[in-house]
């Protein structure tokens, strides 16, 4: 038995069947020149399916009992059942988009069964344009959304020759990294010293952070109150998925030309997108909404897990001018990561910690409708590849990341990079988030509107 750090049990303890605390992802390929759908779909169950060997992080479940101690420690099987792990699925006629999202929205509801390694795989086929898709649950305790990024671009390739396609579980695949040297007594002591000393740090920091927040008019603290929404509900099980690409080119475009960051113009994309969104429903407070905005604190020598902070970012959704509601989430964006950077490692978690500190408290009944917000929508922005990818030559054509609502969290964006397309993936409570795919026609008015002032089209 191993004891599972904090930063997973946490998301264990909050999973409600109202809300379930899986993370997922939306594939699509285009099989290889002469290749069909059916013959894609059956060499990837081949190759998944005899895959010998398994990563104990496709293995490892909430240790017996799950309901007490399991929160709190892994077990391990010691096979998989492939039959109910990985599942072939035929979209109904015509098979468009629609279908296969309406298909996401109603799988990602189910809660993942913590009997078993939680993870599921479903393989799809049936789409009218001949690409197949795969859509992936594993659930928030095991990894995050870089880590799940990671897994599927290890089993990947740039090369679209290359036949060695595997399995995402392959152990000659996840967690490859160079032997790290064994470490000093005098290096053990120093980090050690080191991790005590930021832990001093923590109570200098929050001072910090406190002064910033009297100080500097655009950072948003951990003890802001954002405006009630209807967003900000308690949410039922049933999801709506939607999901759309970009070209990255144009967000590019804007970025430099105004000389800020591609996350900046995504963030401003969804600024302008809920502004309007919530115009439509006559839903539209007078104060701005607040997001928070994860921050990976992943670097490359690290093993996969939870490893995030958050800052939070004033969306400017009261202003209805464009250019003016840009610099604002600009403004309030650079100062929250000013503050970060000058944060240690385990300060800058702890901060984010205390911008989440809500969700901890938004399954008590009665939370979620008494207590204001301190956050209206979670925005992420998870790096994606950077080159075309392959597997055994079919073309990944498509990634769309399938995330989580939460009480009081009734929609979360977020987005994430392939080679030549940016990818939103939003998900929604089905009965608190109407019309959800509306959403997706003011993402695209939004990117329209910051091209005009950055004067790239």
């Amino acid at each position: 038995m191993q004891y599972m750090p904090v930063t997973s049990s946490m998301f264990l303890l909050a999973e409600t069947r109202e809300q379930p605390m899986h993370v997922g992802g939306l594939q699509l390929f285009v099989p290889r020149e002469g290749q069909s759908a059916t013959e894609l779909v059956e060499e990837v169950i081949e190759a998944f399916s005899s895959c010998a060997e398994v990563h104990p992080l496709f293995r490892k479940r909430p240790a017996p009992p799950v309901t007490m101690l399991g929160n709190f420690a892994w077990a391990y099987d010691a096979e998989i059942d492939y039959d109910y792990h990985v599942r072939r699925t035929v979209l109904p006629r015509p098979g468009r988009i629609r279908e296969l999202l309406r298909y996401v929205s109603l799988s990602h509801g189910a809660l993942l069964d913590r009997y078993r390694p939680m993870w599921e795989l479903h393989i799809i086929e049936g789409l009218e344009d001949g690409r197949v898709a795969i859509y992936t649950k594993i659930h928030h305790s095991i990894v995050d959304g870089v880590s799940a990024l990671r897994l599927l671009q290890r089993m990947l390739s740039p090369d679209p020759d290359d036949r060695s396609g595997s399995a995402p579980w392959d152990p000659a695949l996840v967690g490859q990294k160079r032997p790290r040297p064994a470490t000093s007594l005098r290096e053990r002591l120093s980090g050690l010293a080191d991790t005590g000393l930021q832990i001093a740090g923590l109570g200098p920091a929050a001072v910090k952070v406190a002064l910033a927040g009297v100080r500097e008019p655009d950072f948003v603290p951990p003890v802001s109150r954002a405006p009630r929404t209807i967003l900000d509900v308690a949410i039922g099980s049933a999801r709506r998925f939607a999901a759309q690409q970009w070209e990255l080119g144009r967000l590019r475009a804007v970025a430099d030309a105004l000389d800020i960051t591609l996350n900046d113009v995504v963030v401003g994309m969804c600024s302008g997108a809920l502004r309007s969104y919530l115009v439509d429903q006559d839903a539209l407070p007078d104060s701005p909404l607040v997001a928070a905005v994860p921050v990976s604190m992943h670097t490359d020598e690290e093993k996969d897990g939870n490893a995030v902070t958050a800052i939070m970012v004033d969306l400017a959704t009261d202003q209805p001018d464009p250019e003016r509601r840009l610099n604002s989430v600009v403004a309030s964006a650079r100062q929250a990561k000013n503050v970060v950077r000058g944060l240690r490692p385990l300060q800058a978690l702890a901060l984010g910690a205390a911008n989440f500190a809500p969700l901890a408290f938004a399954t008590i009944p009665g939370f979620v409708q008494y207590v204001p917000p301190q956050f209206n929508i979670i925005i992420s922005n998870v790096p994606g590849p950077s080159e075309h990818l392959y597997w055994n030559g079919a073309r990944l054509d498509g990634l769309y990341p399938v995330s989580i609502a939460m009480e009081g969290l009734a929609l979360n964006i977020t987005v994430t990079s392939t080679a030549e397309h940016i990818n939103f993936g939003l998900i929604g409570a089905r009965a608190q988030v109407p019309s959800l795919q509306r959403l997706l026609t003011h993402l695209d008015t939004a990117l329209e509107e910051l091209e005009k002032v950055a004067h790239v089209r």
